[in-house]
């Protein structure tokens, strides 16, 4: 999808059009952004969005204002353990937040169709979304899911690494760890470092403001790579609609990675974007926010066409 890009209008070009508020789901306390009226009609379709790991609801806002252009509701969501959300209890971390998914769909199909459009950890949590169907999900779109086939430095994560880095005789200096954090946070986020953003940037280099934090992150990052290995079981048993995006200069999650789901789940599309890396919301919202737009309708729409035809046909007395 290439398309030239017009200038946002005035009227739109403000976060004021994103509400900010809090919310509590399966006993979890968050900051939700929300664009769209207030009160929807009846039916409308609604976007939820599901950031990635160390990530946050802020991720989207580039999206989410494009979105409020489109006119479309949308609704993000800091996942339990990030952001401003309430921290992770111990134990693994997927059934966790499963809950907290589940009950945020809840709330968010009482007012219509619902399409799940996630990245990365947010990805893998609108396939288990769609695989458990506890909810009426009219669509995901799966964007650069990790677990299926990831880089070496994911792989790497649960091994040596970590230990290397746990076995060091004395804490590194905080200015260290911080150097390193503004190094490989905007080669690992973005297709292109040279066009990365200052506040997204920031965000994710405040998580590691000393030694014990990095270390604490990547603790939490292998217990979750360990997790991914059987985060997927019975995923070929999807039938709701699925859109699998992959990206072409993600250094975190391979394109193959998408093309394995996409063999897995044979009525999911593909998209394979060369140009984007791992987090497209941040590459290009513009066009992210399109692709999702349009496959928010095609979903809803067809899903509304088939009932209004079989309505049409004549019922045998």
């Amino acid at each position: 999808m290439e398309r030239a890009r017009p200038e946002t209008p005035a009227l739109f070009a403000g976060p004021e059009l994103i509400r900010a508020g809090e919310r509590s789901y399966a006993g979890v306390r968050t900051r939700v952004l929300e664009v769209g009226p207030k009160r929807l009609t009846r039916g409308a379709p609604r976007l939820v969005l599901l950031h990635g790991y160390c990530d946050s609801a802020d991720t989207w806002r580039p999206v989410l204002e494009q979105l409020a252009e489109s006119g479309i509701s949308a609704v993000a969501v800091d996942l339990p353990g990030f952001g401003e959300a309430d921290p992770l209890r111990a134990g693994p971390m997927l059934p966790q937040l499963d809950l907290f998914v589940d009950a945020v769909l809840e709330e968010q199909t009482k007012h219509g169709k619902v399409v799940l459009a996630g990245n990365s950890l947010g990805g893998t949590m609108g396939l288990r979304a769609a695989h458990t169907a506890r909810r009426p999900i009219a669509g995901v779109v799966s964007i650069a899911a990790p677990g299926f086939v990831d880089s070496w430095l994911i792989r790497a994560i649960g091994t040596y690494p970590l230990r290397l880095w746990a076995s060091l005789p004395l804490p590194v200096p905080d200015f260290v760890v911080r150097g390193v954090a503004e190094y490989v946070v905007p080669r690992l986020l973005y297709a292109d470092r040279a066009v990365a953003a200052d506040e997204h940037v920031r965000r994710f280099i405040d998580l590691f403001p000393d030694y014990r934090s990095a270390t604490t992150r990547l603790d939490q990052a292998r217990q979750l790579v360990e997790e991914l290995s059987q985060a997927y079981d019975g995923i070929d048993d999807i039938t709701t609609p699925l859109l699998v995006v992959a990206c072409g200069k993600d250094r975190l999650v391979t394109a193959n990675s998408g093309r394995r789901l996409h063999s897995l789940v044979p009525h999911s599309r593909l998209l394979i974007r060369e140009d984007w890396g791992h987090c497209p919301q941040l590459d290009d919202p513009s066009t992210l926010a399109e692709l999702i737009g349009y496959f928010t309708t095609d979903v809803t729409r067809k899903r509304k066409a088939r009932r209004t035809k079989a309505a049409a046909l004549p019922i045998a007395g």
